[in-house]
């Protein structure tokens, strides 16, 4: 696995590790909440797009296409609130709360996995489905600064080098291990942000 790691480092082009390197200031970024976290996403999501839409992978295209329309999201309206002196806190959600948020991600999770099943779209429909789903849903949390976000992360960020490493995308499980860790890091830091500030309350 390590040389096939390192053969697939020294195979990568030049605008993916500009993308990933990107991708990884973004959540050190995120993580000490500053806005300028949005800009390095978009920029990292829109080489993302190009680069897998070239190369006939339509879904994770979409995906990061989806990702850019959050990173501008993220951003105004982080900025908005800091123009208005009106601070977006990091908050929590209720336990109910994160129970509704998981089941309506494993439901939709299923749902497009056995489609991609059936129509045989993916190496690892459900792994591929449930990453995806969660993604999708995860980037508002981390838009609206709902602590748990950082929680989720590690697991998808997880799972992805699980379903990286059963397709054979080395370069990319050593990626999105780095990913792991950062979100991690990620996760104490808001923990330490949340517990500091007066506003911090749980929804």
């Amino acid at each position: 696995m390590i040389d096939a790691a390192i053969n697939g480092l020294l195979a990568l082009s030049a605008w993916e590790v500009t993308a990933a390197l990107l991708g990884m200031a973004y959540v050190i970024l995120a993580a000490r909440e500053s806005q300028w976290c949005w800009p390095m996403a978009f920029i990292s999501t829109l080489i993302y797009t190009v680069l897998f839409w070239e190369g006939q992978l339509p879904m994770q295209a979409l995906l990061n296409f989806y990702y850019m329309g959050m990173a501008i999201y993220g951003f105004v309206l982080w900025r908005q609130h800091q123009q208005n002196n009106d601070e977006l806190v990091i908050h929590s959600w209720s336990l109910n709360a994160n129970l509704q948020f998981i089941v309506a991600g494993v439901v939709i999770s299923f749902l497009v996995a056995y489609y991609l099943d059936i129509n045989q779209a993916s190496q690892r429909p459900y792994l591929d489905a449930g990453i995806t789903v969660f993604s999708v849903m995860n980037t508002w949390l981390m838009a609206r600064k709902v602590l748990q976000n950082w929680f989720y992360w590690i697991i998808i960020d997880a799972a992805s080098v699980v379903l990286y490493y059963q397709t054979g995308y080395y370069a990319t499980v050593v990626l999105f291990s780095i990913y792991t860790v950062l979100a991690t890091v990620g996760f104490a830091n808001w923990i330490k942000l949340y517990r500091q500030h007066p506003l911090a309350q749980t929804h």
